[in-house]
């Protein structure tokens, strides 16, 4: 689910992340959760797309088409954090990890920055 072909459109994430939320999903249950939904028939086109693009599979159930992702939600997020780091930090972790911070307005409080150091110091054990 690398290439260009498998990126996805804002409707169709918020429809991912439907599905990831309720675990499978109906067209019309998917249609409930989207924030100003598009009508019946354009949920199921876009089902069918992610399908076609290998992120979603169905089974039947009676006349409902039940849809699943074919991808563990963690394994996505991982592929989408490449992306995003490859495209706008140019592949480096330190840039995205510096605009994040940068990104808070509030601030991260010492619990916050405390979990983030525990993470770094593992990465180091690991080699990472």
């Amino acid at each position: 689910m690398t290439n260009d072909a498998n990126q996805l459109s804002r409707r169709e994430r918020q429809i991912m992340e439907v599905i990831y939320a309720r675990g499978r999903a109906t067209a019309a249950e998917v249609r409930e959760d989207l924030p100003d939904p598009p009508s019946y028939s354009a949920v199921r086109a876009m089902l069918r797309i992610l399908e076609d693009k290998g992120h979603l599979s169905h089974e039947s159930d009676g006349p409902r088409y039940v849809f699943r992702p074919t991808v563990p939600r963690e394994e996505a997020r991982e592929t989408a954090l490449k992306r995003l780091v490859q495209t706008f930090f140019g592949g480096s972790p330190e840039r995205a990890v510096a605009a994040l911070l940068e990104l808070d307005d509030e601030g991260l409080d010492e619990r916050a920055l405390d979990r983030i150091a525990e993470r770094i110091d593992e990465a180091r054990k690991e080699g990472r």
